[in-house]
Protein backbone atom coordinates (compact mmCIF):
# COMPACT_ATOMS: atom_id res chain seq x y z
CA UNK A 1 0.00 0.00 0.00
CA UNK A 2 1.32 3.44 -0.96
CA UNK A 3 2.25 5.67 1.94
CA UNK A 4 0.24 8.90 2.19
CA UNK A 5 3.18 11.33 2.55
CA UNK A 6 5.87 9.67 0.45
CA UNK A 7 8.79 12.06 -0.22
CA UNK A 8 7.11 14.97 1.60
CA UNK A 9 8.96 17.26 4.01
CA UNK A 10 6.92 18.14 7.11
CA UNK A 11 7.80 20.71 9.75
CA UNK A 12 6.07 20.17 13.11
CA UNK A 13 6.37 22.81 15.83
CA UNK A 14 6.14 21.47 19.36
CA UNK A 15 6.90 18.11 17.78
CA UNK A 16 8.73 16.70 20.79
CA UNK A 17 5.72 15.70 22.92
CA UNK A 18 1.99 15.07 22.99
CA UNK A 19 0.07 15.62 19.76
CA UNK A 20 3.19 16.96 18.04
CA UNK A 21 5.24 13.86 18.78
CA UNK A 22 2.41 11.53 17.76
CA UNK A 23 2.01 13.45 14.50
CA UNK A 24 5.74 13.52 13.71
CA UNK A 25 5.93 9.77 14.29
CA UNK A 26 2.87 9.06 12.12
CA UNK A 27 4.06 11.37 9.33
CA UNK A 28 7.41 9.55 9.23
CA UNK A 29 5.64 6.20 9.13
CA UNK A 30 3.70 7.49 6.11
CA UNK A 31 6.89 8.41 4.24
CA UNK A 32 7.56 12.04 5.22
CA UNK A 33 10.72 13.57 6.57
CA UNK A 34 9.58 14.79 10.00
CA UNK A 35 11.38 17.94 11.09
CA UNK A 36 10.70 18.38 14.80
CA UNK A 37 11.05 21.96 15.99
CA UNK A 38 10.71 22.73 19.68
CA UNK A 39 12.32 24.38 22.70
CA UNK A 40 13.18 21.24 24.66
CA UNK A 41 16.42 19.92 23.15
CA UNK A 42 16.47 16.69 25.13
CA UNK A 43 12.93 15.66 24.23
CA UNK A 44 13.40 16.83 20.64
CA UNK A 45 16.53 14.79 20.13
CA UNK A 46 14.90 11.77 21.81
CA UNK A 47 11.84 11.99 19.54
CA UNK A 48 13.97 12.28 16.39
CA UNK A 49 16.08 9.34 17.54
CA UNK A 50 12.97 7.25 18.21
CA UNK A 51 11.62 7.95 14.73
CA UNK A 52 14.96 7.05 13.14
CA UNK A 53 15.17 3.85 15.18
CA UNK A 54 11.72 2.79 14.00
CA UNK A 55 12.57 3.23 10.33
CA UNK A 56 11.58 6.84 9.69
CA UNK A 57 13.52 9.97 8.78
CA UNK A 58 13.61 12.82 11.27
CA UNK A 59 15.57 15.90 12.24
CA UNK A 60 15.36 18.01 15.40
CA UNK A 61 15.87 21.77 15.25
CA UNK A 62 15.65 24.05 18.30
CA UNK A 63 12.83 26.57 17.96
CA UNK A 64 11.06 29.17 20.05
CA UNK A 65 8.01 30.17 18.00
CA UNK A 66 7.85 33.48 19.89
CA UNK A 67 11.02 34.60 18.10
CA UNK A 68 10.48 35.61 14.44
CA UNK A 69 14.18 35.37 13.59
CA UNK A 70 14.34 31.84 15.02
CA UNK A 71 11.32 30.85 12.90
CA UNK A 72 12.99 32.22 9.78
CA UNK A 73 16.24 30.41 10.58
CA UNK A 74 14.54 27.05 11.10
CA UNK A 75 12.74 27.35 7.77
CA UNK A 76 15.98 28.39 6.05
CA UNK A 77 17.75 25.34 7.49
CA UNK A 78 15.01 22.97 6.32
CA UNK A 79 15.06 24.44 2.80
CA UNK A 80 18.86 24.19 2.64
CA UNK A 81 18.79 20.61 3.89
CA UNK A 82 15.82 19.19 1.96
CA UNK A 83 15.04 21.72 -0.76
CA UNK A 84 11.37 22.21 0.14
CA UNK A 85 8.69 22.25 2.82
CA UNK A 86 5.44 20.53 1.89
CA UNK A 87 3.63 20.52 5.24
CA UNK A 88 3.68 22.87 8.23
CA UNK A 89 1.89 21.77 11.39
CA UNK A 90 1.66 24.76 13.72
CA UNK A 91 1.23 22.70 16.87
CA UNK A 92 3.22 24.53 19.58
CA UNK A 93 1.03 26.05 22.26
CA UNK A 94 0.48 26.62 25.97
CA UNK A 95 -2.69 26.29 28.07
CA UNK A 96 -3.02 28.70 31.00
CA UNK A 97 -6.14 28.75 33.18
CA UNK A 98 -7.89 31.78 34.61
CA UNK A 99 -10.56 34.42 34.21
CA UNK A 100 -9.60 37.86 32.90
CA UNK A 101 -8.89 39.26 36.42
CA UNK A 102 -6.93 36.11 37.31
CA UNK A 103 -4.72 36.30 34.20
CA UNK A 104 -1.54 38.32 34.64
CA UNK A 105 -0.31 40.57 31.86
CA UNK A 106 2.78 38.39 31.62
CA UNK A 107 0.71 35.24 31.03
CA UNK A 108 -1.57 37.06 28.57
CA UNK A 109 1.40 38.19 26.49
CA UNK A 110 3.11 34.80 26.65
CA UNK A 111 0.06 32.81 25.55
CA UNK A 112 -0.69 35.27 22.75
CA UNK A 113 2.91 35.23 21.51
CA UNK A 114 3.04 31.43 21.60
CA UNK A 115 -0.41 30.42 20.37
CA UNK A 116 -1.13 33.17 17.83
CA UNK A 117 2.06 35.04 16.95
CA UNK A 118 3.88 31.70 16.73
CA UNK A 119 1.43 30.53 14.06
CA UNK A 120 1.82 33.86 12.25
CA UNK A 121 5.63 33.88 12.42
CA UNK A 122 5.98 30.29 11.19
CA UNK A 123 3.42 30.70 8.43
CA UNK A 124 5.06 33.94 7.34
CA UNK A 125 8.40 32.14 7.11
CA UNK A 126 7.07 29.11 5.21
CA UNK A 127 4.51 30.65 2.85
CA UNK A 128 6.96 32.27 0.37
CA UNK A 129 8.48 28.83 -0.27
CA UNK A 130 5.08 27.18 -0.70
CA UNK A 131 3.99 29.99 -3.02
CA UNK A 132 7.15 29.41 -5.09
CA UNK A 133 6.41 25.66 -5.17
CA UNK A 134 2.75 26.33 -6.02
CA UNK A 135 1.88 23.70 -3.43
CA UNK A 136 1.76 23.17 0.30
CA UNK A 137 -0.36 22.37 3.31
CA UNK A 138 -0.57 24.31 6.57
CA UNK A 139 -2.42 22.78 9.52
CA UNK A 140 -2.94 24.89 12.62
CA UNK A 141 -3.68 23.38 16.00
CA UNK A 142 -6.86 25.01 17.24
CA UNK A 143 -9.10 23.67 19.99
CA UNK A 144 -12.70 22.90 20.79
CA UNK A 145 -12.64 26.40 22.29
CA UNK A 146 -12.03 27.72 18.79
CA UNK A 147 -15.76 27.15 18.30
CA UNK A 148 -17.30 27.34 21.82
CA UNK A 149 -16.38 29.19 24.98
CA UNK A 150 -15.11 27.67 28.20
CA UNK A 151 -14.89 28.98 31.74
CA UNK A 152 -11.59 30.08 33.29
CA UNK A 153 -9.70 29.87 29.98
CA UNK A 154 -10.04 33.52 28.93
CA UNK A 155 -6.57 33.95 27.42
CA UNK A 156 -6.38 30.48 25.90
CA UNK A 157 -9.87 30.68 24.37
CA UNK A 158 -9.08 34.10 22.92
CA UNK A 159 -5.97 32.78 21.21
CA UNK A 160 -7.69 29.72 19.79
CA UNK A 161 -10.51 31.86 18.41
CA UNK A 162 -7.85 33.97 16.73
CA UNK A 163 -6.18 30.86 15.28
CA UNK A 164 -9.52 29.84 13.77
CA UNK A 165 -9.92 33.17 11.96
CA UNK A 166 -6.26 33.27 10.89
CA UNK A 167 -6.73 29.81 9.41
CA UNK A 168 -9.71 30.91 7.34
CA UNK A 169 -8.04 34.11 6.16
CA UNK A 170 -4.86 32.31 5.06
CA UNK A 171 -6.94 29.67 3.28
CA UNK A 172 -8.71 32.35 1.24
CA UNK A 173 -5.52 34.27 0.52
CA UNK A 174 -3.58 31.29 -0.81
CA UNK A 175 -6.12 28.85 -2.26
CA UNK A 176 -5.24 29.75 -5.86
CA UNK A 177 -1.55 29.33 -5.15
CA UNK A 178 -2.00 25.62 -4.53
CA UNK A 179 -1.86 25.94 -0.74
CA UNK A 180 -4.45 24.45 1.61
CA UNK A 181 -4.85 25.77 5.17
CA UNK A 182 -7.00 24.00 7.76
CA UNK A 183 -7.14 23.64 11.53
CA UNK A 184 -7.52 20.56 13.68
CA UNK A 185 -9.48 21.42 16.83
CA UNK A 186 -8.91 18.82 19.54
CA UNK A 187 -11.03 18.48 22.62
CA UNK A 188 -9.47 17.32 25.88
CA UNK A 189 -6.55 15.06 24.93
CA UNK A 190 -4.26 13.34 27.39
CA UNK A 191 -0.69 14.65 27.14
CA UNK A 192 2.22 14.46 29.55
CA UNK A 193 1.55 17.80 31.27
CA UNK A 194 -1.76 16.41 32.56
CA UNK A 195 0.19 14.36 35.10
CA UNK A 196 0.77 17.56 37.07
CA UNK A 197 -3.00 17.87 37.60
CA UNK A 198 -3.41 14.42 39.09
CA UNK A 199 -3.95 14.16 42.85
CA UNK A 200 -1.01 12.52 44.67
CA UNK A 201 -3.15 9.55 45.78
CA UNK A 202 -4.90 9.15 42.42
CA UNK A 203 -3.76 6.61 39.80
CA UNK A 204 -3.47 7.60 36.16
CA UNK A 205 -6.39 5.32 35.24
CA UNK A 206 -8.58 6.84 37.95
CA UNK A 207 -7.65 10.34 36.88
CA UNK A 208 -8.42 9.67 33.20
CA UNK A 209 -11.74 8.01 34.03
CA UNK A 210 -12.74 11.00 36.12
CA UNK A 211 -11.53 13.40 33.42
CA UNK A 212 -13.55 11.63 30.74
CA UNK A 213 -16.84 11.31 32.63
CA UNK A 214 -18.44 14.59 31.42
CA UNK A 215 -17.91 13.86 27.72
CA UNK A 216 -20.33 11.97 25.44
CA UNK A 217 -17.82 9.20 24.68
CA UNK A 218 -16.91 8.89 28.35
CA UNK A 219 -13.22 9.49 27.88
CA UNK A 220 -10.64 12.02 26.77
CA UNK A 221 -8.73 11.73 23.50
CA UNK A 222 -5.34 10.20 22.77
CA UNK A 223 -2.60 12.10 20.89
CA UNK A 224 -2.52 9.33 18.28
CA UNK A 225 -6.21 9.91 17.53
CA UNK A 226 -5.61 13.59 16.84
CA UNK A 227 -2.52 12.76 14.76
CA UNK A 228 -4.61 10.61 12.42
CA UNK A 229 -6.84 13.59 11.63
CA UNK A 230 -3.78 15.81 11.07
CA UNK A 231 -2.49 13.15 8.65
CA UNK A 232 -5.79 13.23 6.78
CA UNK A 233 -5.61 17.02 6.44
CA UNK A 234 -1.97 16.84 5.32
CA UNK A 235 -2.60 14.17 2.68
CA UNK A 236 -4.26 14.21 -0.72
CA UNK A 237 -7.28 12.58 0.95
CA UNK A 238 -8.23 16.15 1.94
CA UNK A 239 -7.39 17.67 -1.46
CA UNK A 240 -10.66 19.62 -1.68
CA UNK A 241 -10.58 20.95 1.89
CA UNK A 242 -9.33 24.37 2.87
CA UNK A 243 -10.36 26.95 5.44
CA UNK A 244 -11.99 24.33 7.66
CA UNK A 245 -11.99 23.78 11.42
CA UNK A 246 -12.07 20.04 12.03
CA UNK A 247 -13.24 19.40 15.58
CA UNK A 248 -12.03 16.14 17.17
CA UNK A 249 -13.54 16.15 20.65
CA UNK A 250 -15.47 12.93 21.29
CA UNK A 251 -18.75 14.79 20.81
CA UNK A 252 -17.99 17.42 23.42
CA UNK A 253 -19.22 20.43 21.41
CA UNK A 254 -22.10 18.66 19.63
CA UNK A 255 -24.61 20.18 22.04
CA UNK A 256 -23.00 23.61 22.00
CA UNK A 257 -21.83 23.39 25.60
CA UNK A 258 -18.46 22.98 27.27
CA UNK A 259 -17.31 21.86 30.70
CA UNK A 260 -14.26 23.30 32.31
CA UNK A 261 -11.26 22.10 34.22
CA UNK A 262 -10.42 23.77 37.47
CA UNK A 263 -6.72 24.53 37.75
CA UNK A 264 -6.47 22.41 40.90
CA UNK A 265 -5.07 18.93 40.15
CA UNK A 266 -7.46 16.40 38.75
CA UNK A 267 -10.74 18.17 39.44
CA UNK A 268 -13.41 18.85 36.82
CA UNK A 269 -16.20 21.34 37.39
CA UNK A 270 -19.16 21.13 35.05
CA UNK A 271 -20.85 24.24 33.70
CA UNK A 272 -24.04 24.70 35.78
CA UNK A 273 -27.23 23.81 33.93
CA UNK A 274 -29.78 26.57 33.40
Amino acid sequence: MARKLENKVALITGGNSGIGRATATLFAREGAVSVIAARNHEKGDETAHYIEETGGTALFLPLDVREPANCQQVVKTVIERFGRIDILFNNAGIVPFGTVPETSLEIWREVWETNVSGVFYMSRAVLPHMIYQRSGVIINNGSDVSVVGAQRTAAYSATKGAVAQLTKSMALDHARQGIRVNAVCPGDTYVERWDRRKSPNESKDEFLKHAGDPFPMGRVGKPEEIAKVVLFLASDDASYMTGQLVVVDGGHTAGGTSERYDSSPGRIIETPST
